[in-house]
């Protein structure tokens, strides 16, 4: 079985989602969801047990031959960012079928999509084939835009329709530049492994073809000003939805650049550094400016991404092991604190039907134990030292700041920005005199903690001890580095 463990993490799901279209009831169907969606769940566990993080090769290595005129394989492999990124992508969908418990009208439908879904981001991370990679990375797009198109807020359509637009574009030139590196390959091949390294390409084709992964990861990331679909699809989709799109979607731009731009484009990535950095400082300081002006809770949170995302983009810049592990560091920390913000908004917003900040007042009196997970969550988002948000800061900060000394100087307004608007919020909602209206809102209940504790462990265990997440990439992203002209 081990064999075939990529397989079975990424497929076990599909068979669910067949199992629910063939079943009735919607609590069976809910049922049937989440043990296919943990089965999934336990393979990344023991995938994360069997795993020799001493090495920078893939491993778990599946290969066969899928349409042989093309060179095509069904290619799938982990190395230590891969794990990871599935650990974090297994963990989060299962909590999410949870946290979807409440809808109740098109269950089957809903529940169907959302294995779906799952299945295509898992492949994402496993897939070592570009034709694999692309074909689960549009196959992700489809059922996201159903969930939020028919499941979302009032602007449902408004806000699918941005996401597809925005996703469909950048995909376009995801796939000119495939087939670019594709035919001037010797023999043609879409093998990742294959072509890694520098290739000698001349500059112009470098660059365009660097350029073209680029933005299409760009947009996922989101970086600036490929933003503004963000803050859309977290305000109108269900709750679940926002923690997928934060936790996981968001990470796939970062991991499509390290993967591609970084390993495959090294000379053209060296050259295109600089930017990278300043593109991540805007994201920093414009997002945590934009979530400080923020009325709406859910859309504080989505903004907050943005910035923390910024993170991301400045440590990958830096080409040190301090920066780069940092900015894989954050990739995993930042899925685990904003899924727990977004099911936290979740959890006011199914009481009392609405997310102004300011509509709210006095919530920690009446609801003590929602006020203390909150408060461990946004703590955690604002970087304070003993939780997860903290160690992936420090190590971008460590590694960037002899790169990019007045960047990083500027970057860290960022962190005062957040602690800003995450305090002036976690004020406004739970201290001072209650809202009467609020007297008799019930205190979260057993459901949610089961979503929401799980994550609040990890941020603990991780702010304690960084050591067990960063030791399972650390030796891939040297291997990485090691292809850079300028790798340290």
């Amino acid at each position: 079985m081990d064999s075939y463990l990529l397989t079975l993490i990424t497929f076990v799901p599909i068979v669910g989602m067949t199992i629910v279209l063939l079943i009735k009831g919607d609590n069976l169907i809910k049922v049937v969801s989440a043990i296919f969606s943990g089965i999934p769940l336990a393979l990344a566990i023991r995938l994360l047990r069997l795993y020799d993080s001493s090495t920078a090769e893939f491993q778990f290595v599946e290969s066969h031959s899928w349409i042989p005129s093309f060179n095509i394989q069904y290619l799938m492999g982990v190395d230590g960012l891969g794990v990871t990124m599935v650990l974090l992508t297994t963990l989060l969908s299962f909590l999410s079928i949870f946290a979807s418990w409440g809808i109740d009208r098109g269950v089957k439908g809903y529940f169907a999509l959302f294995l779906l879904l799952q299945t295509g981001m898992t492949g994402v991370f496993c897939a070592l084939d570009f034709i694999l990679f692309y074909v689960f990375w549009e196959v992700m797009l489809l059922p996201m835009y159903f969930l939020i198109g028919v499941w979302g807020g009032p602007r449902r359509e408004y806000a699918a329709i941005k996401f597809f637009l925005y996703t469909l574009f950048g995909s376009v030139f995801m796939l000119l530049a495939i087939l670019a590196l594709y035919f001037v390959s010797d023999p043609n091949t879409f093998n990742m492994i294959e072509l890694m390294g520098d290739k000698g390409y001349g500059y112009l084709f470098r660059t365009l073809v660097w350029w073209a992964f680029f933005i299409g990861f760009a947009i996922k990331v989101p970086v600036f000003p490929f933003h503004t679909w963000l803050p859309d699809a977290h305000v109108e989709a269900p709750t679940a939805i926002s923690v997928i799109l934060a936790g996981v979607l968001l990470k796939m731009g970062v991991y499509g650049m390290l993967r591609i731009n970084y390993a495959l484009l090294p000379q053209a990535t060296a050259e295109a550094a600089y930017f990278v950095a300043l593109l991540g400082m805007i994201n920093i300081i414009y997002g945590a400016l934009c979530a400080m002006a923020q009325k709406d809770l859910k859309k504080l949170v989505a903004y907050s991404s943005v910035s923390h995302m910024g993170f991301c983009l400045l440590g990958m810049a830096s080409f040190t092991e301090p920066g780069i592990n940092g900015a894989v560091l954050q990739m995993f920390t930042h899925g685990i604190i904003t899924g727990m913000l977004f099911l936290i908004v979740g959890v006011i917003y199914d009481r009392a039907h609405h997310r102004d900040i300011d509509g709210f007042g006095g919530l920690g009196v009446q609801m003590p134990i929602y006020a203390g997970i909150t408060s461990l969550a946004f703590f955690a988002s604002l970087g304070l030292p003993g939780l997860a948000g903290f160690w992936a800061e420090a190590l971008v900060f460590i590694g960037a700041f002899n790169v990019y000394r007045w960047i990083t100087i500027a970057s860290t307004a960022g962190i005062v920005l957040g602690a800003a608007y995450l305090l002036w919020t976690l004020q406004r909602v739970f201290l001072g005199p209650l809202n009467e209206k609020y007297r008799t809102l019930p205190e979260i209940n057993a459901r949610e903690l089961f979503t929401l504790v799980p994550l609040g462990a990890i941020v603990i265990v991780v702010g304690i001890y960084p050591k067990w997440v960063i030791d399972l990439f650390q030796v891939s992203m040297a291997g990485i580095l090691s292809y850079l002209p300028v790798g340290q």
